[in-house]
């Protein structure tokens, strides 16, 4: 995650995972970022890997992801619009805030349109998950991962810059016991010389990486298959 103006790492505020016999939360807390000590572990992963390249390798570990569809939640400012891309082409964007089931390991990519302050830009973010969550049966809907896009991020990206989020499930143990106010997702900055992929690890479990930055298709009515990554296919919920 970089911010190419001011050299900061960004890493998605930790989430906190919550199971019963019936029910299953994601919980937000604030983390500081001092709990973050360098340990004697090797990564095989890091931040700077292609789009696409963690996901895989974590398929390869086996288990329960391979064609797991994950719930994402993605929340774009009050007033703008997201949508997903499907068969080659993004969906009519109608809601600041859309759902659907990714695939560990490939590479999704949103269009975000209607950016306040920002008329007739749009910003293009990918989302890579990397790990799944475990709910109660027949329940995954009702418990996506949680990623919100906001104005000074998106801002950012218009500006020219690149910024990555890793997103985590938080280890119950190092949270602080302090609530949350509403549905925002806070996060903070890593510092420079530390990967935020192993920050991350070392507070939780990384599950998705958001990366936006200026990249646009050059036809927005047909945006090609190189630029949604192959487009693959995403799973759909009914409305409760």
């Amino acid at each position: 995650m970089l911010d190419l103006r001011e050299n900061q790492r960004l890493i998605k505020r930790p989430c906190r995972l919550l199971q019963s016999a019936a029910t299953l939360g994601v919980w937000l807390v604030l983390t500081a970022v001092a709990w973050c000590q360098p340990g004697n572990v090797h990564y095989r992963h890091n931040i700077e890997m292609p789009p696409g390249a963690i996901g895989q390798g974590q398929l390869l570990r086996g288990g329960p992801r391979p064609g797991y569809f994950q719930p994402v939640e993605v929340r774009a400012p009050k007033g703008a619009t997201a949508s997903f891309a499907v068969d080659g082409n993004f969906g009519r964007p109608e809601s600041d805030t859309v759902v659907g089931g990714m695939l560990i390991g490939q590479i999704y990519r949103v269009r975000v349109t209607q950016i306040p302050q920002n008329e007739g830009l749009e910003v293009y973010p990918t989302i890579e998950v990397i790990d799944r969550l475990y709910p109660p049966a027949g329940q995954k809907a009702r418990f996506p991962i949680p990623i919100e896009l906001t104005l000074e991020e998106l801002e950012m990206a218009l500006d020219g810059r690149m910024v990555t989020r890793v997103i985590y499930l938080e280890d119950p143990d190092r949270a602080l016991p302090r609530p949350e106010h509403g549905r925002s997702i806070r996060y903070f900055d890593v510092q420079a010389d530390r990967d935020p992929l192993q920050v991350a690890d070392e507070l939780g479990r990384p599950v998705a990486i958001l990366r936006m930055g200026s990249r646009a298709p050059v036809d927005v009515a047909q945006p090609g298959n190189n630029f949604l990554f192959g487009c693959p296919p995403i799973e759909f919920y009914r409305q409760p």
